[in-house]
């Protein structure tokens, strides 16, 4: 929980920085608002048992309910963050992050802004967090929608099995090339030869360049779609340019994004871990990943108004089980606790004083423990100081109780001093703000 709650604290704080209010939602929602919203991924969904009332189902993202929040209460712009649990029937795989319940971490923009100046800021928040978490070298694949779609027509896939592909070419990061083919062609009953024009083109990845030279390819450069996609993405690398992070883009025509409410940029972002052999990067699967959804908010609402949005989510499972990972290699200790002072005593018969002086100490606002017994002995309550980290020890016996005075000790360097019983809350305060 303390290396959860380091890592929440960077995202949080990144997601202020960037204006954003804190909203939160029900676990669950009617289940009619969660189907046809997420394509085949719709089997993964939670259905509470029906109990006679409303089908409820549990929330299987924080972007869904998010629309849904927007249209009832008939919002048109919005800069929120959202912290929450989500539930999805995955098989879990423990060393990959991936859990049946796990937590999110979402930042959206809604409202009706110019072209790609709030999908850029996206970037850049990633960006921040994955540099502010420090995981190494990250890369962030980014495509668009339009893109993709506008590809397929002109490379001849029927529009009705837009979503069947898209959803097969989203699983490139888990499948080799030819498999994905078989899928397409075998289960989905796509054309050979159509297939194989598609695999010209999600092989391709790059950046300004791979823009420039699709929007001279003589089959794209027909498709109304793709170059206002192309477009857009040329303005979006202009502004990660400004940004000062289009290095950490690649434009990848092989991004799809499995989740059938996306309409524009998408984006994933990669980390590189160095294999244990130095000759090839390991990729641990996306540690963030999102995109422009200009519809969604439009299906909750009655006359279908829409308001568009973007946005992004963290996936700090993922992330979490790469940082325990590391330390585990690392063999890195952690706090568990914040306790600062540990009230100790020499000699029996001192719970009262212990108590007392305890008390003086929470009231400070000093974050402080003691042994719960009566008569405990000096080891057992230095040892506990040295296994927790506790840096200070106030001690209390007799003879400090004739001469009014405290024993001060540090833990670690085990220097003592005596201080007067009225100064004893200063001094401490003053060496935790030196520490």
């Amino acid at each position: 929980m303390v290396v959860r709650e380091k890592i929440l604290d960077t995202v949080i704080s990144c997601f202020k920085r960037h204006g954003a209010k804190r909203l939160d939602t029900p676990a669950f929602e009617l289940k009619e608002m969660l189907t046809e919203k997420y394509g085949e991924d719709s089997m993964l969904i939670y259905d509470l048992k029906d109990q006679g009332g409303e089908l409820l189902s549990l929330r299987y993202d924080l972007t869904v309910p998010f629309a849904r929040y927007l249209a009832m209460n008939k919002l048109k712009k919005m800069k929120r963050y959202h912290v929450g649990k989500v539930w999805r029937r995955e098989s879990p795989t423990i060393v990959q992050g991936r859990y049946r319940e796990f937590c999110q971490c979402d930042f959206d923009i809604a409202g009706q802004f110019d072209p790609m100046i709030p999908d850029a800021e996206c970037l850049k928040i990633i960006c921040e967090i994955l540099s502010g978490l420090q995981l190494g070298h990250f890369l962030i694949k980014v495509n668009d929608r339009r893109i993709i779609d506008g590809m397929f027509a002109a490379c001849g896939v029927p529009e009705n099995k837009f979503r069947a592909i898209c959803s097969s070419i989203d699983k490139l990061d888990k499948m080799s090339w030819n498999d994905v083919r078989y899928e397409m062609v075998t289960k989905k009953s796509l054309a050979p030869e159509v297939a194989d024009r598609i695999g010209e083109y999600i092989q391709r990845c790059g950046g300004v360049s791979l823009i420039e030279q699709l929007l001279q390819d003589p089959r794209l450069s027909q498709n109304k779609q793709i170059l206002e996609g192309l477009e857009d993405m040329k303005l979006l690398f202009e502004y990660l340019t400004l940004f000062g992070i289009a290095d950490k883009m690649s434009f990848d025509l092989s991004l799809a994004r499995g989740l059938d409410y996306y309409t524009g940029v998408i984006y994933e972002a990669v980390l590189q871990t160095p294999s244990q052999t130095g000759e090839e990067s390991l990729s641990m699967g996306s540690v963030a990943a999102g995109g422009r959804y200009d519809g969604l908010v439009g299906m909750f609402n009655p006359k279908g108004q829409k308001v568009p949005c973007v946005g992004l989510s963290i996936g700090v499972e993922r992330i979490f089980s790469i940082v325990e990972q590391r330390m585990k290699v690392s063999d890195e200790k952690v706090r568990t606790t914040e306790t600062q002072v540990f009230v100790a005593t020499p000699q029996k018969n001192f719970l009262q004083e212990r108590l007392k002086l305890i008390a003086e100490l929470w009231n400070a606002g000093i974050k402080a423990e003691m042994l719960y017994k009566n008569n405990p002995k000096l080891l057992s309550q230095l040892h506990y100081c040295e296994n927790t980290g506790i840096q200070l020890m106030v001690i209390i016996g007799e003879q400090e109780m004739k001469g009014g005075v405290i024993k001060l000790r540090s833990v670690a360097s085990r220097e003592e001093v005596a201080i007067k019983r009225e100064h004893l809350v200063a001094e401490i305060q003053k060496r935790l703000s030196d520490s």
